[in-house]
């Protein structure tokens, strides 16, 4: 019901830039080119966890990407969920080269906790691998979501964490829930997430994913695509594009 009701109060309340907040406009022409403006880049962690996927950014954790993710995670303005879609799309073409393979891109959405989606209204990853999806089939590129992982423990609220205590905190925390390895098995996957920062949340993902389908036959499941990466915290490689 909060989901449905925050859909339904965003078509009749009076709306502001997720990025600035400027009014009667959703992404300002401004904002929308902080956004979509960057490159696709590799990037890597500093220290960089065990298992980590080759994981490749869209944009800096920074100014209207910044608001415009806490804007759609905390805030619940849905309506952004499309141009975040299209800068993770961009991220995924960079890390996988895809034009039409085997299979499928498949990408996996990085679980939220239940507590926060059900404080939130929603799944703001899962939302955004949606809309990514939809960007890269209009842009010819088979694609779906598949959201086979879920917390198979609770886990502590990451946010004050340093990076050796996220991957304590994420240790065995998610699994592939049962048959979805047969998902996994149809075509490339790809491990999507918001944010990263200490990159434990996509370490722990790739392991659950790992163990599920045999290393081996989870085709991909050593790539990540990611909206934003936090600046302080990697190094950027910028031959990856």
């Amino acid at each position: 019901m909060r989901g449905w009701w925050r859909e339904i109060s965003g078509l009749v309340l009076p709306m502001s830039c997720g990025g600035c907040g400027r009014p009667r406009v959703q992404l300002c022409a401004e904002c929308r080119a902080q956004l979509h403006g960057g490159v696709a880049r590799r990037v890597r962690p500093v220290p960089e966890p065990a298992g980590l996927p080759v994981v490749y950014a869209a944009a800096a954790y920074e100014n209207a990407v910044r608001a415009a993710l806490l804007a759609h995670k905390e805030r619940g303005e849905l309506g952004l969920a499309g141009a975040l879609g299209k800068v993770l799309a961009g991220a995924v073409r960079a890390g996988t080269g895809h034009a039409g393979g085997a299979g499928p891109l498949l990408l996996v959405p990085v679980p939220s906790a239940r507590r926060a989606v059900a404080a939130r209204g929603h799944d703001p990853t899962r939302r955004i691998a949606l809309a990514a999806a939809g960007e890269l089939r209009r842009g010819g590129i088979r694609a779906q979501v598949v959201a086979v992982l879920r917390q198979r423990r609770a886990v502590a609220d990451q946010a004050g964490l340093g990076a050796r205590q996220r991957q304590a905190n994420l240790a065995g925390a998610l699994e592939v829930v049962a048959g979805g390895e047969r998902l996994l098995a149809a075509g490339q996957v790809v491990l999507v997430d918001d944010l990263l920062t200490t990159g434990a949340s996509l370490a722990e993902a790739a392991r659950a994913v790992g163990t599920a389908c045999g290393h081996a036959r989870a085709r991909g499941s050593g790539q990540a695509a990611v909206v934003a990466v936090s600046p302080s915290a990697f190094e950027i490689n910028r031959n990856c594009q």
